[in-house]
């Protein structure tokens, strides 16, 4: 999650999704961005394949047309990898919420309702990766209550940065309220990870010593550098895991592919050390 566009939120949660899925997890992913980039990643075009209650707000929305999880997630063209799409039909979560709140239609309170959607399916899956909208809205903080981990995307320049800084204090302020009201809002582990990294930018490179100074261990030793493939495999609406090595000359394939496994490795070894498993 991030407050701001452009973090690399979506590409994280795909590649993310993907790696854990290729090495063995059962794994579901949820797009919770009306604009749907993480189901157009995986195949579905928001405006021509997901209808009308065939994202997650069919399993929270408050009225009589709610449907059960199963019946929503879908599969991928890999095995032990499903989602459940997005679409514009999201930002009605938004809209009815307060309407159901005042009028009391709402049996249990919005920040509940995606953790208690996830427990009818949650023993098929290992991990559940959620694509955050780039707003905190009630989808976000829903999310944050179903959440064990959290992973905040950050492109390391200082307006990203300053932004971020913006989006926690309302974050902590609204969560604080939410756990008032009787939320979950205790997590596993939290981590910064920096996104869009360019090594051998200078001011970049100040910027995530100066993150890594106040933040300390919660920062991920390992960043997402940028690359033209990570950008030139989208095009094609693919992950670095999809496309052809041969596309790309080799370096910058390599270099990316390597990246992007230190990354994910590092987020699976904090999701195996929660399990206490080696």
């Amino acid at each position: 999650m991030n407050f701001k566009g452009g973090s690399g939120k979506t590409t994280t949660a795909a590649h993310l999704a993907q790696y854990l899925a290729f090495r063995g997890y059962r794994v579901l992913a949820i797009d919770l961005d009306p604009q749907a980039s993480l189901s157009t990643l995986f195949g579905h075009q928001p405006e021509l394949d997901v209808g009308e209650n065939e994202t997650i707000y069919g399993a929270i929305r408050y009225d009589a047309d709610r449907r059960e999880m199963p019946e929503i997630v879908r599969g991928s063209y890999i095995p032990n990898l499903h989602i459940v799409p997005g679409q514009l039909e999201l930002m009605e979560f938004e809209h009815e919420t307060p309407r159901a709140m005042a009028a009391g239609r709402a049996e249990t309170m919005f920040f509940a309702r995606i953790g208690e959607a996830l427990t009818e399916i949650e023993s098929f899956y290992d991990v559940v990766v959620i694509d955050c909208p780039p707003q905190l809205g009630f989808l976000t903080m829903s999310a944050l209550c179903a959440a064990t981990s959290i992973l905040i995307t950050v492109h390391p320049q200082m307006l990203d940065v300053m932004s971020m800084s913006q989006f926690l204090t309302m974050t902590s302020e609204l969560m604080t309220v939410v756990e008032r009201a009787g939320g979950r809002t205790s997590y596993d582990w939290m981590r910064y990870l920096v996104t869009r990294f360019e090594p051998n930018d200078g001011p970049q490179s100040q910027m995530t010593g100066f993150m890594k100074a106040i933040f300390g261990n919660r920062m991920l030793h390992n960043a997402m550098v940028k690359s033209t493939a990570v950008a030139d495999a989208g095009v094609t609406k693919q992950t670095l895991y999809e496309v052809e090595r041969a596309q790309f000359t080799r370096g910058t394939y390599d270099r990316a592919l390597d990246s992007l496994n230190l990354v994910n490795g590092e987020i699976e070894t904090h999701i195996r050390s929660t399990w206490g498993r080696k």
